[in-house]
């Protein structure tokens, strides 16, 4: 064995591709790139460019948008429950949380909690304690006699639909309440200020009586003053 008969292991280098050198090497003219031009150059990428017009993706409009405060959880039907009980994998006589979930393979991680569906049916008396649940899932595991605790992951208790609905619509029944501005207002609007209509009509009348009475009361003076006998001086 000489330096010179060294070699690779077959496979191990591989022969650079020769482009441009005739039609019989497959490889020529275009150098396999399909097309001449711009599109044959390196560095270029033209993509959605359609020759300065508007392109297609910004004339078309836009829907929808990506809820950054989406919770995630892992959406578990109460068939898939039974079977992990009848394997052994669960134990139905313990409270089935989110760990004991975990535990038994039916999820991978916790992600924002366990969502249960109503898909399936359960034969026993379980205790649940996840963080949302479907209505149908609720009244499947009562009608057995189980039931559904809301927690969050944090381990604060989660508010129930139903209670949220309340809220809603008793936020709704006040908003409805609450006086509202126009016509109806303003009509209101005197009453509150200066009473009734009747009495905001006689303060008129009251104002235009007080200037005659102002005029009539020099005459009033002038008559007694005439009545009343002079004085004498202390003088005479």
């Amino acid at each position: 064995m000489r330096l010179n008969e060294l070699t690779d292991r077959p496979g191990a280098t591989k022969a650079k591709k020769r482009l441009g050198r005739g039609p019989g090497s497959g490889l020529g003219k275009t150098s396999g790139r399909g097309v001449k031009g711009q599109k044959a150059r390196s560095g270029v990428a033209i993509k959605g460019f359609e020759g300065g017009q508007m392109p297609l993706h910004r004339r078309l409009p836009k829907r929808g948008f990506s809820n950054i405060f989406a919770k995630k959880y892992n959406e578990l039907n109460l068939g898939r429950i039974q079977e992990a009980v009848d394997s052994g994998r669960l134990d139905g006589k313990k409270p089935i949380t989110v760990e004991a979930l975990k535990e038994a393979g039916l999820i991978r991680r916790a992600k924002d909690g366990v969502r249960l569906l109503g898909q399936g049916e359960i034969k026993g008396k379980l205790a649940f304690e996840v963080t949302g649940a479907s209505a149908s899932a609720i009244k499947a595991v009562e009608a057995k006699g189980g039931t559904v605790t809301l927690k969050s992951i944090t381990g604060r208790e989660a508010p129930a639909a139903d209670k949220i609905k309340a809220d809603k619509t008793a936020a709704k029944r006040a908003a409805k309440a609450a006086p509202k501005g126009g016509k109806k207002a303003k009509a209101e609007a005197p009453e509150a200020e200066g009473g009734s209509p009747e009495a905001q009509g006689e303060a008129p009348k009251a104002a235009k009586a007080k200037p005659e009475a102002d005029a009539e009361a020099p005459k009033k003076a002038k008559a007694e003053s005439k009545d009343k006998p002079a004085k004498k001086d202390k003088s005479e």
